[in-house]
């Protein structure tokens, strides 16, 4: 069996950092050997791209650059690879596709996605354009308009905005409680549950360290109800649902990996809405021209209503994950699910 040379990228300067190093290392201790060559490039908080050449075991426990060499993607399609750069010498290693195991901003956000199209690699998941608008969830918001989505009512503002001119229009136009997070960011990271309007200027003030785009949503109290879609074009999967519980005033980055929330899988739903979002998240995967692989969101009302909430193209893969635990409920092993990722980046 001829193997293919995998490149996977980990790490990165968004600050989802460690959590893509918690993926990673579940990825690369769940792809074959037998099927692939592995070849893990680690990415520092600063930006520098590291040939990890330790022990493929628990990545997430050690200090990888010690056990890193200087290296670089080529952007050339016809020697393609990764350049390993010792002193002087330079060593190419070819590589036949990306899996970029990183979570945030030049990780899913369209970025990697355009040097791996630039070299002309097969890259796991969503293209440079998808990416892109899913990882900006003003975006993702018009796109889910576009086709009659339901969702909460919003309010998109500047960085440079006037905070205390945008706390009064949120106070008048979404009320309270309200949520104001970053545009583009993931792990729930700098996300803010405005009770009065010192919490919404304090929220702005957060969400602007991270993004020079901000949201305002109005909170939406309902169940969190999750959905793991893979494929590309007419050929789409969805899994069955995961939900979350938690016991935080909302599910945060502590809530979500520090064990202060748990999670169902499969959720329990009546057969009828159980399909429904199924379909739904069809739809807008399709829409935002997702491939691959997407988790999207939603939360479910005590009325019965159906709110889209996001999708995401680069679910984590930590052991905590809804994404990987979904598709197991769905018969669909880590394993299964990696070679399924894979084959799909060849064939886009």
């Amino acid at each position: 069996m001829d193997k293919k040379n995998i490149l996977v990228l980990f790490g990165g300067v968004s600050p989802e950092h460690e959590i893509s190093k918690i993926s990673a290392d579940t990825i690369l201790r769940h792809l074959s050997e037998e099927k692939y060559r592995i070849v893990p490039v680690y990415i520092t908080k600063n930006g520098k791209w590291l040939l990890y050449e330790g022990a493929i075991d628990h990545v997430k426990n050690i200090a990888l650059e010690k056990f890193g060499t200087p290296a670089v993607l080529s952007p050339d399609r016809i020697n393609r690879g990764l350049l390993r750069i010792v002193g002087d010498k330079v060593k190419t290693i070819p590589i036949d596709a990306v899996f970029p195991v990183l979570h945030g901003e030049n990780g899913e956000d369209g970025t990697i996605q355009g040097l791996a199209a630039l070299a002309g690699l097969p890259c796991v998941g969503s293209g440079t354009l998808a990416a892109a608008a899913c990882m900006d969830k003003a975006f993702t918001r018009m796109i889910a308009a576009h086709i009659g989505l339901l969702q909460t009512k919003y309010l998109v503002f500047d960085k440079t905005v006037d905070y205390k001119a945008a706390a009064t229009r949120i106070r008048k136009s979404l009320g309270l409680p309200c949520f104001i997070k970053p545009a583009s960011a993931g792990s729930s990271l700098g996300i803010t549950k405005a009770l009065d309007r010192a919490t919404i200027i304090e929220g702005l003030e957060l969400a602007s360290t991270i993004c020079g785009k901000i949201m305002a949503e109005r909170a939406v109290s309902g169940r969190e109800i999750e959905y793991g879609v893979l494929g590309m074009g007419d050929n789409i999967k969805v899994s069955l649902p995961g939900e979350i519980i938690h016991n935080a005033e909302f599910y945060d980055y502590n809530a979500k990996y520090n064990s202060v929330s748990q999670t169902i899988v499969p959720a329990e739903l009546p057969p009828d809405i159980l399909t429904k979002m199924q379909d739904m998240a069809a739809n807008i995967f399709r829409a935002v021209n997702a491939s691959g692989l997407a988790r999207v969101d939603f939360f479910l009302t005590d009325e019965g209503k159906i709110i889209f909430n996001e999708i995401n193209t680069m679910p984590g893969f930590t052991p905590i994950s809804l994404f990987p635990a979904m598709w197991e409920a769905s018969n669909i092993s880590l394993s299964e699910l990696l070679d399924i990722l894979i084959e799909i980046a060849f064939k886009q």
